[in-house]
């Protein structure tokens, strides 16, 4: 038992880090945009794919995440993964176009996409039902630590070494995870003979891409463009297809019919908006506070670590609080404070200090950080007999939307100011009207929790 249980924690350990590794690698290129439109001479919307391709990437691998976890062990899925971030990696520092940059982006989303997912299903198998908020917001510290120290630690190598650094540090940390997983990595994970239904993951695939490319295209050329229009026609299309083909399906790769329950819809739909806002504002700040406002890589960096370390406090303060006080008055506290923060965005302009920028940033932060895992384990916890099938879903919709919104936060931006996100009056504006949507995304979250949303054991006593 203690053999197993060892051999168990060893994992876990692994795989963490692993997620923290490729968790640093999601949003640490965001704060080179500036300097990559430069390098290869691109508008924003389009140096954006180097971050929005990520995201999009994970999203299309998560589906694939219930059929992974039942079909391979521990041991192969953390090798494949880490090898082929090893790989996106090499290819990014060799990088000499924005393209050959997003190919190696691309192969990185693909690990992160497997990795991810996976622990998170690990846990929810190992731990009982009712540590579930505890150790999901321990989880959360670690995925949260990563991005945050990204971010800021990357504004700092960019400036200095340039951002081709960046991708020598996963390349060599990669290496060291593949090293120690050689040694330690050792389970006896149950497997299944579950199948791959290849038409439902083309399927995905086209419809996801081609719904981002659409989107990201409008601010380079306009709503009524065929570059716009047909890539959403297309990517709509696929989906329909995809979702009309998972019923008909003995094993589907995504088991939609999860979504009938009508709480963990409203939990996923609260996350999906939460997700989108949050990760469109991850591509938009630096872009802001660089672009418009003519500040360093350093500065944007500093700008939001506050914030980013505010955000890692409460991924923990929130699962205590909801332990404590119950998930609904959490969630109701945590959507307010975002709007907050939201709101006082709506004031930023050219001449903006860096301390307001700061703790404006870090009162939005503060919100997300308090609702973030209690609203996942929430949701989870509605089909907690399904957990590989919930965490699929849920996990699938949310990075779908969250590489959606980092791609069409910035695209509203830049439609706004009338094209092109600069150093200008218009650009502010722009700014602030986004602001306010965001901000009004935050209040249709708000309502979802004061109409639907409470503690599962008030929920089922409520239906008797």
């Amino acid at each position: 038992m203690n053999v197993k249980l060892n051999s168990r924690m060893q994992l876990l350990i692994l795989f963490g880090l692993a997620a923290g590794l490729v968790t640093i690698a999601q949003s640490i290129i965001t704060t080179g945009v500036v300097y990559l439109m430069s390098d290869f001479s691109v508008s924003s919307t389009q140096a954006q794919w180097s971050y929005s391709a990520f995201l999009l990437v994970v999203g299309v691998m998560i589906p694939l995440s219930a059929y992974i976890s039942r079909r391979f062990r521990a041991r192969s899925i953390f090798f494949f993964s880490l090898i082929i971030f090893l790989i996106g990696s090499v290819i990014c520092y060799f990088s000499t176009s924005l393209i050959t940059l997003i190919i190696g982006r691309v192969l990185q989303g693909i690990g992160n996409g497997i990795i991810m997912p996976y622990v998170q299903i690990l846990l929810l198998r190992t731990l009982p039902e009712e540590k579930w908020q505890t150790y999901m917001g321990l989880y959360g510290l670690i995925i949260g630590i990563a991005p945050v120290l990204g971010s800021f630690i990357g504004g700092f190598v960019i400036t200095f070494y340039g951002w081709r650094a960046l991708f020598s540090f996963f390349t060599v940390a990669t290496i060291i995870l593949l090293v120690l997983g050689i040694f330690f990595v050792k389970d006896n994970t149950p497997t299944e003979d579950y199948p791959l239904d290849y038409l439902s993951v083309i399927l995905s695939v086209i419809g996801c891409a081609g719904v981002m490319l659409g989107f990201t295209n409008v601010a380079d050329y306009g709503f009524t463009h065929y570059l716009v229009i047909l890539p959403i026609i297309i990517g709509i299309i696929s989906l329909i297809l995809f979702v009309k083909r998972q019923p008909k399906l003995d094993k589907p790769l995504i088991n939609l019919s999860i979504l009938k329950n009508k709480y963990f819809l409203v939990g996923t739909t609260f996350i999906c908006i939460l997700f989108s806002c949050l990760n469109g504002c991850t591509a938009l700040i630096p872009i802001f506070v660089q672009g418009v406002a003519y500040n360093s890589a350093i500065i944007s960096a500093a700008v939001m670590l506050p914030g980013g370390l505010l955000i890692i406090a409460f991924n923990i303060i929130g699962p205590l609080l909801t332990n404590r006080i119950g998930i609904k008055k959490v969630l109701i506290m945590g959507c307010i404070v975002s709007i907050i923060g939201f709101a006082t965005m709506m004031f930023y302009t050219q001449d903006s200090s860096f301390e307001f920028m700061t703790i404006t940033q870090a009162i939005r932060l503060i919100g997300a950080g308090l609702v973030l895992m209690p609203a996942t384990t929430w949701t989870l916890t509605m089909v907690s007999d399904k957990v590989e099938d919930g965490t699929a879903v849920n996990n699938t919709l949310r990075q779908i939307f969250a590489a959606i919104g980092s791609s069409i936060v910035v695209v509203i931006v830049a439609v706004l100011a009338g094209g092109a996100i600069d150093h200008n009056t218009a650009s502010v504006v722009a700014f602030n009207q986004t602001s306010l949507i965001l901000l009004a995304l935050h209040v249709v979250m708000l309502i979802l929790t004061i109409v639907y949303i409470d503690d599962k054991d008030k929920i089922e006593s409520a239906k008797k």
